[in-house]
């Protein structure tokens, strides 16, 4: 049996094994000896989300696993996937929860790409005392001030998000479109859910602070068959930039629509999900799409491998090499790199210390050791570092040295423009080629 396959069948066997029958695995119960050690990887493998960036996020964890066991798992311990696809559904999310927690008898599931999924299951781990490891959901509502205990965070959260694309228009209005700050109109659109509504309102406190007028918000349904009526309202408000938040086909159609409805802009900023899928928008809307920009922590490929910690440049193209040799992706988008970085983490930072304290890998024990890690900034191939807010912290569980940057399309990749000290100038205003740009 395979535990990670390119094909469809192949992704949705829950509980096959890396080393062993999942059927086998089921008999031995908890791990202890010589058995593998058994973590769960629930990610979205169909619908909407699987295209919005959960099936490169699954991908990078694939090579994070087979990595790990490659170099020996933890003292000749090999880690055991079992899978779960959540559908793109929170209800088939909680139902896979409760499979992987009540049948499969897991102490830890990680992935979970969606904040709409994050939210409901991450009570619903604690309520259990299992570890909920998010890899990919971002909403800053999944942790903050729940004081969890059981639920960690190693990627970064949503108010980053609004504090990197606002920070970057701030940082370069006045230089490159002749604007004050305070006078660059935004329009602010997004869907509807957790990860929408958060990272929204962290680009309204953001905006706020630095008194940039929002001349439009409005949510929409991600799964709207007809977003004319947002355009139409953006038309008339005339925003300078536009900042997005959407999965796929909302942005798509966003796309398709705003092209066809005459609206024009400077710039268009997305915040992740669907916008951090150059390959897909490119294959869709080719040239259009040059230099938009998006936030997200950054794909490794952007980095400059030297700078990183020890090592780690090492790790990133070894990662790189394989992802690009199975997946033919010559620029993986960034939830490939977060996949594997943030899989990565918890494998050698988190299972294999606990492993080696107390010889089992529960709950509790897992808890303990992520509340120990301590990783330098540049000690990850996405380049940020790794210390978890402790509990009583209004954040508890969430990584406090996570980082977001601002991306720039080009040709099909991306470049980091924000922060400066770590990227390349951005071109703003869109050229005049642009078939978006403002007339």
């Amino acid at each position: 049996m395979k535990a990670f396959g390119s094909t469809r069948r192949g992704l949705l066997q829950a509980g096959a094994a890396l080393t062993i029958p999942a059927t086998v695995a089921r008999a031995q119960g908890p791990a202890r000896g010589g058995d593998p050690l058994r973590v769960g990887v629930m990610t979205d493998l169909s619908g909407p989300f699987a295209g919005a960036g959960s099936q490169p996020l699954f991908w990078g964890a694939e090579v994070a696993i087979e990595l790990f066991n490659e170099r020996g798992g933890v003292d000749g311990r090999p880690v055991q996937a079992i899978t779960a696809d959540s559908q793109s559904k929170a209800d088939v999310a909680i139902n896979e929860m409760e499979r992987l927690l009540g049948q499969e008898r897991l102490e830890v599931v990680t992935g979970i790409y969606s904040s709409a999924h994050a939210v409901p299951l991450s009570g619903r781990f604690e309520q259990a005392r299992k570890m909920m490891w998010i890899t990919s959901a971002i909403a800053t509502a999944v942790l903050k001030d729940k004081n969890f205990r059981y639920v960690f965070r190693p990627t970064v959260h949503s108010d980053q998000y609004g504090e990197g694309s606002i920070s970057a228009i701030a940082d370069n209005a006045q230089a490159k479109l002749g604007i004050a700050p305070d006078k660059v109109k935004l329009g602010v659109i997004y869907e509807d859910g957790p990860y929408g509504t958060g990272v929204a309102a962290a680009i309204e406190a953001n905006a706020r602070q630095r008194n940039m007028p929002i001349v439009l918000k409005e949510a929409y349904s991600a799964t709207a068959p007809d977003l004319s009526t947002l355009v139409t309202k953006l038309r008339r408000e005339r925003p300078d930039i536009v900042l997005q938040v959407g999965y796929n086909p909302d942005i798509t159609l966003f796309l398709r629509q705003a092209k066809s409805g005459g609206l024009r802009f400077k710039m268009l900023i997305g915040h992740g999900a669907g916008w951090s899928q150059i390959d897909r928008l490119s294959e869709t809307f080719g040239q259009d799409v040059n230099y938009m920009c998006n936030v997200d922590p950054a794909a490794t490929q952007m980095l400059d491998w030297s700078k990183l910690q020890p090592g780690v440049g090492d790790l990133a193209k070894t990662f790189m090499d394989r992802f690009q040799a199975k997946h033919k992706l010559s620029d993986p988008p960034t939830h490939a790199s977060m996949g594997f970085n943030n899989t990565w983490i918890f494998l050698e930072h988190v299972l294999k210390p606990a492993v080696r304290k107390t010889g089992g890998m529960t709950a509790d024990a897992l808890r303990e050791a992520a509340l120990e890690v301590d990783v330098p900034t540049g000690g990850t191939i996405q380049g940020y570092g790794v210390k978890f807010a402790p509990p009583g912290n209004p954040m508890a569980g969430q990584n406090e040295r996570s980082i977001a940057v601002v991306m720039q399309f080009e040709n099909g990749k991306s470049k980091v423009v924000w922060p400066a000290a770590l990227g390349q100038p951005v071109v703003m205003p869109l050229p005049a080629s642009n078939a978006y740009a403002a007339r």
